[in-house]
């Protein structure tokens, strides 16, 4: 059943990008690297579906996600689809905008990007607050976090906290207690780990969902969330926060201070452990990011094969390779989550865990 499911999902992320390419003339040469930016990159419209109709015509299908920019003191709203795919323009006022391989630039009437030498735009951008595609999945896999554990709590209202789980709380239940006992409690020591428990909860099941949401290759999938710096910066930064903002006396002595060591080492050491307090959270960041956009371009990389060769005796293996890839990659989407809220953890232990020497 789980292979069957597996073969189901790589299928159908093999018509998606079949679709996607069908649009193009035979006598184009396929751009692998163009491909593989174009689906882990975040863009202005949702892509679901891709065929070629009866005439022969390439049909694109897509969701128009709401654009919201901010250009000499107004705001202005309108959906993506004004765009027409980045081939038209949109009037702000005197000014334009177009949007140009997934970012929307200030230009002239005539929609102009100008570059310099090195390929570079010159044009300037306008302060955007867009629904971009990466932030409609995160907004998915927040409503579905809610969703899971609503349920959970109100069966357990419902039933009781001692009866027999059932349902969705035979599958959460073990897995809450696993983070709460073997990763939170194992670090954190006392009453100050049930107060970061519902942070940390939060952040595992958070970055899981995301990620799982990610390996669906089709609409509402088909995302590369986890694979964006800016939101594996803001789980870093809200880590770096909670390590910082409560930790406790000994932790701030051991990092200014120093005590025990002779007053040349301090001079080195101290700066040191100031630079450690950011290259941690930088480390979460980047270990995050990496590890979920390395395996997108894997399998991306494992299908473009097919177009590069130019052959259909090329399928099989690549199919059979893509699909180990699509399994570890599930395991990945539960590992990164594992990994990022247990060096939290630790990091939140070192510093509020009371001293013992």
């Amino acid at each position: 059943m789980r292979v069957a499911i597996l073969v189901f999902f790589l299928f159908a992320g093999l018509g998606q990008l079949f679709g996607s390419q069908s649009g193009a003339s035979e006598n184009e040469e396929f751009d692998a690297t163009e491909m593989i930016m174009h689906h882990i990159a975040d863009s202005h419209e949702w892509h679901v579906i891709s065929f070629t109709g009866p005439s022969g015509k390439h049909i694109q299908i897509t969701l128009p996600l709401p654009v919201i920019l901010i250009h000499k003191g107004k705001v202005w709203s309108f959906l993506s689809s004004k765009f027409h795919h980045g081939e038209s323009i949109v009037p702000l006022g005197s000014d334009y905008v177009a949007l140009y391989h997934g970012h929307i630039y200030l230009t002239d009437a005539s929609g102009t990007i100008q570059k310099d030498e090195n390929g570079n735009i010159l044009n300037a951008s306008p302060f955007s607050l867009s629904i971009t595609r990466n932030v409609a999945s995160m907004f998915l896999g927040a409503f579905l976090l809610i969703l899971i554990f609503g349920s959970t709590a109100r069966a357990y209202s419902k039933r009781g906290g001692l009866a027999v789980p059932k349902g969705i709380q035979l599958v959460i239940e073990p897995i809450v207690l696993y983070v709460r006992d073997d990763i939170i409690r194992a670090q954190i020591h006392g009453r100050k780990a049930d107060f970061f428990t519902p942070y940390l909860l939060t952040l595992f099941f958070f970055i899981w969902i995301n990620n799982l949401i990610g390996l669906i290759p089709f609409f509402p999938g088909a995302t590369n969330l986890s694979g964006n710096i800016s939101f594996t910066l803001t789980l870093a930064v809200f880590s770096f926060l909670s390590v910082n903002l409560f930790a406790n006396g000994h932790y701030w002595k051991e990092i200014l201070v120093a005590p025990g060591t002779p007053f040349y080492v301090k001079l080195f050491l101290i700066p040191i452990e100031i630079i450690g307090m950011f290259t941690k959270p930088f480390a979460l960041m980047l270990r995050l990011f990496a590890n979920i956009t390395a395996g997108h371009i894997i399998i991306l990389s494992l299908t473009a094969i097919i177009f590069v060769l130019k052959s259909i005796y090329a399928a099989p293996l690549t199919i059979l390779l893509s699909l180990i890839m699509f399994s570890l990659e599930f395991l990945v989407a539960l590992l990164q989550a594992y990994i990022f809220t247990l060096l939290t953890s630790l990091f939140i232990g070192m510093a509020v865990n009371e001293s013992h020497h």
